[in-house]
């Protein structure tokens, strides 16, 4: 039995080292890329990272939640924040510990909430059951997104022809708006190069907004 015991605690601490050598070799190579792309890195925990961006539903799930391996500062123009983030759901045996990245893209104008990402297929189910989303006129944009907003005109204004096509051509992300801000996600840790991906996103949906939304929101930030 001492042998048992033995073959386990070396295992586990041969898990628990792997772990520590990959989130150091993460945030080494983070901060390398965000050192060549003029951001500023932090690794550190961030528990406040929910209550500054607030507006998104994904950064209030779970218990013990917050953001780490921050890089900030400005893209092409704009203010954009690159994150991991880790919360827990469950409690007990059922406690699980998830993790995912994203990027925030700053809007130079205020966005109402829109929320976009791959159609599942219990979409489907909640669709023959009522349960809809927003569907466009584009067949093969609405087979492959579910969009939800509490303003369809709003929906329809941001995702127009082009805007369709643009989001078909690029990775799969859960794309959320709010307040001034763009959030690209995705369930699992971004490269560096997934970072980027996902900020071209941002951009992408940020600049092809129709002159007349961005005079309506002007005018009513006034």
């Amino acid at each position: 039995m001492p042998g048992v015991y033995l073959v386990f605690a070396i295992a586990v601490i041969g898990f628990v080292g792997c772990a520590i050598w990959r989130h150091a070799a993460r945030r080494r190579t983070i901060a390398a890329w965000a050192a060549s792309r003029g951001l500023v890195y932090d690794p550190a925990r961030d528990r406040s990272f929910d209550a500054r961006f607030s507006e998104f539903g994904s950064l209030r799930r779970g218990q013990n939640r917050f953001a780490h391996n921050l890089a900030e500062g400005d893209w092409n123009g704009r203010r954009v924040t690159t994150f991991d983030y880790r919360y827990q759901t469950g409690s007990g045996k059922n406690e699980q510990t998830r993790h995912f990245s994203g990027v925030l893209l700053r809007s130079e104008i205020a966005l109402q909430p829109l929320y976009i990402r791959p159609e599942r297929v219990f979409d489907r189910i909640g669709e023959f059951l009522g349960i809809d989303d927003i569907d466009f006129e584009s067949a093969e944009f609405s087979r492959a997104f579910y969009v939800k907003s509490p303003d369809k005109r709003w929906a329809y204004d941001v995702i127009h022809q082009r805007t369709m096509e643009f989001l078909l051509s690029m990775p799969r992300y859960s794309i959320e708006f709010g307040g001034e801000h763009v959030m690209v996600r995705s369930h699992r840790w971004f490269r560096p190069s997934d970072f980027e991906t996902a900020i071209r996103v941002a951009e992408g949906l940020l600049d092809r907004l129709p002159e007349y939304v961005r005079r309506g929101a002007e005018r009513g930030g006034r």
